[in-house]
């Protein structure tokens, strides 16, 4: 072999490591739950995600798009600079605000959509994370935006968690069995109860990354 096939060989074989040894790079597109509202940096969602999908072997790198207080519509202007060149994955936690301001689910149907549509044009594995509607809005507000979750992400072929509490039992949880991980609004977790979130969404998240590695 020439000197120059061994020194191409060489190249290509140290290229190939680096390759493989690059992380998945997965955005989390969210509102306070993502972005981790009223606790330090390290104890918020895509911190301790990331921790937790990197101690089961995943290489990955979580990035934080969270704003506290967005609504769909406001994921839906952040999301052509949240997917960046280097972005593989994206999770969508999104709609809580919708719910706060009684928006008419049509609407955030509409940019849910739109946002799912975006990431999956170009080539974006993405992650649908679902909620549901208290049951004061009635009946007909609540079928239609608890379906919308599931409905977008079959129509898309993304993948769907119906919850982001489902670590914290999800919708059906006892209220007063959450108070130990919740902080004093009754609305955010804490710190532990972050931890039990990632346990709930992680597999998700695995199975998220799983889709960007068959497609490299």
């Amino acid at each position: 072999m020439s000197m120059g096939k061994v020194i191409a060989t060489i190249v290509f074989a140290l290229w190939a490591g680096i390759a493989a040894a690059q992380d998945v790079v997965v955005a989390a597109l969210g509102d306070s739950l993502t972005q981790g509202y009223g606790l330090p940096a390290e104890q918020g969602f895509v911190p301790q995600l990331e921790g937790w999908l990197q101690a089961q072997g995943e290489a990955v790198q979580v990035v934080n798009a969270g704003v506290s207080g967005d609504t769909t519509a406001g994921g839906l202007a952040r999301v052509d600079w949240t997917l960046t060149p280097d972005v593989d994955a994206l999770i969508v936690t999104l709609g809580g605000n919708d719910l706060l301001r009684g928006l008419p689910p049509e609407a955030s149907r509409a940019n849910l959509d739109a946002i799912v549509s975006t990431a999956t044009a170009r080539g974006v594995a993405v992650l649908v994370i679902g909620m549901q509607a208290p049951g004061n809005y009635g009946p007909d507000y609540k079928a239609a935006f608890d379906a919308m979750y599931p409905e977008i992400a079959a129509t898309h072929g993304a993948l769907y968690l119906d919850s982001f509490f489902a670590g914290l039992g999800g919708a059906g949880a006892d209220p007063a069995a959450l108070r130990a991980f919740l902080q004093p609004d009754g609305m955010h977790p804490n710190a532990e109860g972050v931890a039990r979130i990632v346990e709930g969404v992680g597999p998700s998240v695995r199975a998220l990354i799983a889709r960007v590695a068959r497609v490299e």
